[in-house]
């Protein structure tokens, strides 16, 4: 089968298609026929760090249907249209847990189910397991463009959080984020962060932050935020050094949180699965979830994918289709 690897390299490791044998299934496991796979900006970094060790097949998330079941599954059968996260996932044939997979309306396409399972399940994590958004709060969103931020911005409407605020250096952006349930778009490349946030919030401050820029907005980030606000930090585009006031931590009885899977034990990885499937799949069924896919890439076209995703250009998902 055909599968994206990452081979080390002493300078960095580089990505090629290859052909691998496809996966045996075991007792306890699922294995699905891919038909598209998400591409998320993580997986190209992490691919470029491996300097060692053999080579891997790469990806987080897949959309596809049931080929084979283990002898002990007996929620999925063949057939099935499912998408999941997981490992090794940019591939023809990918394992998968039972628990780790989500039925695919039939309305939804491969593609746009591709984008959901790792924008959803981290941006469920994020915005109200960490963030405990409540009904009724308001919530800011930096980097408001790429696949997670979309679905951060929709969970929040739909919870519903109000305003929904969120922030880019692109006017053009944040325009269209209206349509996913966005109040207020902040221009951070002309306007203050803080007196918007102010104003939209009469000068309570924001409940809910979550942070993908990092270090250039996380001052404003504090200074913006409400008594007992809680600020969840996903990633740092822009930088990881920031200075902390702690006079403002100590006045608004802040709580800093930090999100990511790579600290997570597989039960961990499953149960937030389970948590966003649990509260998410019901607003996907009623065709209330709202898609956001840049651009498709054919899976043998994965250089082409890569370099367009570290433009920055895209808004919502880059998703790869698998023949």
């Amino acid at each position: 089968m055909k599968a994206v690897r990452v081979i080390a390299h002493p300078d960095g490791g580089r990505i090629e298609v290859q052909e691998i044998a496809r996966p045996t299934v075991g007792p306890g496991q699922v294995l699905v026929r891919a038909r598209a796979s998400g591409l998320n900006r993580g997986e190209i970094t992490q691919a470029r760090d491996r300097r060692a060790g053999d080579p891997m097949t790469v990806g987080v998330e897949f959309a596809g249907e049931v080929a084979e079941v283990g002898s002990e599954v007996t929620a999925w059968r063949e057939g099935d249209r499912v998408m999941g996260h997981g490992r090794e996932c940019q591939a023809q044939f990918v394992l998968a847990d039972p628990l780790a997979i989500m039925p695919v309306p039939s309305a939804v396409s491969w593609i746009e189910a591709a984008s959901f399972p790792n924008a959803f399940i981290t941006a469920h994590d994020a915005v109200i397991t960490n963030g405990q958004l409540q009904p009724g709060e308001s919530i800011l969103v930096n980097g408001a463009s790429g696949g997670v931020a979309w679905a951060a911005l929709q969970i929040a409407a739909l919870w519903p959080a109000r305003p929904v605020m969120a922030m880019s250096r692109s006017a053009e952006k944040l325009a269209r984020l209206a349509q996913f349930g966005v109040d207020v778009g902040i221009d951070s490349s002309g306007q203050s962060q803080v007196e918007q946030v102010m104003s939209a919030t009469g000068k309570r401050g924001v409940d809910v932050v979550i942070d993908q820029v990092g270090a250039p907005v996380f001052e404003a980030n504090v200074q913006s935020m409400a008594v007992g606000g809680r600020y969840v930090n996903i990633a740092r585009l822009g930088g990881r050094n920031a200075q902390l006031d702690l006079e403002q931590l100590w006045l608004k009885r802040l709580k800093l949180i930090g999100v990511t899977f790579r600290t997570r034990s597989e039960q961990q990885r499953i149960q937030c699965v389970q948590a966003c499937a649990r509260d998410m799949l019901p607003f996907l069924k009623d065709g209330r979830i709202r898609w956001a896919i840049d651009r498709s890439f054919a899976l043998d076209d994965i250089h082409a994918a890569h370099a367009y995703m570290m433009e920055s250009r895209h808004f919502g998902k880059i998703v790869l289709t698998i023949d």
